[in-house]
């Protein structure tokens, strides 16, 4: 058998990667494998998706029994495909043959889920998808607003105030309180014929907004999720400054023990350094004094030592001082500091 060092690296390296994605991808999808995930895919027929999408929930008596996994157009029908939990998630109700399926309302912003009854007999195929007329769709607010709009639109209101109109005419000659009905249903009729226009325009303006609200759905969706997520974060920072202000308490407990038990050796100490500051403030005059007369003196032995490994210096008296007779000149330079050449230094080391 060869070993790993005598075969082709480039293959090995290939198959390793492989092998690595392989099981990375089984990993996240855990869940979905027959063995490991233990659930079952079911699939239904529906008249329309009515907002359905993947990833929302599958529920059996209220109880979430798993998830959508697919919504595709099959034909003139919807196909949804949806995954049960298996048994590690819980044992599910027995599904019969006659198992029926709706698309229901989960929220008001218009959120969906599935709902199964388990009925019949038997056992329901997975690989038999619900039929269609075993399924039912939500009655949807928009499509109440537009029946009611094409309601609204068909029904003659001048005509239907005429009729009225006839009514009472024709029973002119009933009893009082019947007239007064009569008159009222046909104020009521000539009301409704005169605000036909605005009711027409009342429930367009609804129409749109419930269209708005509808096709704004999955950004109101994200703005509450965003929403929960700032909430989490405040919550994080809530606690944070609730443990920063504990280690404060804890630690002005513990400099309190520190003083309480040090109190002996810090009360001479600072009578001590009382007494310092006490004299260094009275002597603050001589100080500063000290400190003006100091920098005189650095500058001049910073100017002896500056031009090389010596010291400058200057005696004035030394020699007699400038005599002028007869022409002959004694010592012309006098007390005068002679001027050296660069480099040079007069004095001794």
């Amino acid at each position: 058998m060869k070993s790993l060092g005598e075969r082709n690296r480039a293959a090995v390296g290939a198959i390793t990667v492989l092998l690595l994605v392989t099981s990375v991808l089984a990993a996240l999808n855990a869940d979905r494998l027959p063995l490991i995930g233990g659930g079952t895919t079911y699939a239904a027929y529906f008249a329309e998706s009515a907002g359905l999408v993947p990833d929302n929930e599958v529920q059996i008596a209220g109880v979430r029994a798993g998830s959508v996994s697919s919504v595709e157009l099959d034909g003139a029908r919807v196909r949804v495909e949806f995954l049960l939990d298996g048994p590690a998630e819980g044992e599910l109700p027995h599904l019969g043959t006659e198992t029926t399926a709706s698309i229901q309302i989960k929220t008001l912003l218009g959120e969906k889920y599935v709902a199964l009854t388990p009925r019949g007999e038997g056992t329901l195929d997975p690989g038999e998808p619900i039929r269609l007329e075993r399924t039912t769709t939500p009655f949807q607010l928009q499509d109440a607003f537009n029946q009611l709009g094409t309601t609204m639109s068909d029904v003659d209101t001048k005509q239907l105030a005429d009729s009225f109109d006839v009514i009472t005419e024709a029973l002119s000659g009933a009893p009082k309180h019947v007239r007064g009905a009569l008159d009222g249903l046909s104020a009521l009729s000539q009301t409704v014929a005169e605000r036909d226009g605005e009711l027409a325009r009342l429930l367009d303006n609804t129409n749109r907004v419930s269209k708005l609200v509808a096709d704004r759905n999955d950004r109101l969706r994200k703005v509450i999720h965003d929403g929960g997520a700032l909430l989490g974060e405040l919550q994080a920072r809530k606690q944070a400054i609730s443990n920063l202000l504990a280690g404060t308490r804890e630690v002005a407990k513990q400099l309190s023990g520190l003083v309480a038990d040090n109190r002996a050796h810090l009360t001479p100490a600072l009578r001590k350094l009382d007494t310092v500051t006490g004299v260094l403030q009275s002597n603050v005059d001589n100080i500063d004094r000290s400190l003006e007369l100091l920098a005189p003196f650095t500058r001049l032995g910073a100017n002896a030592t500056g031009n090389g490994r010596w010291f400058e210096g200057f005696l004035c008296g030394l020699f007699p001082p400038t005599i002028t007779t007869k022409g002959l000149t004694i010592n012309p330079q006098g007390c005068e500091r002679p001027v050296s050449a660069p480099g040079q230094g007069i004095g001794g080391n």
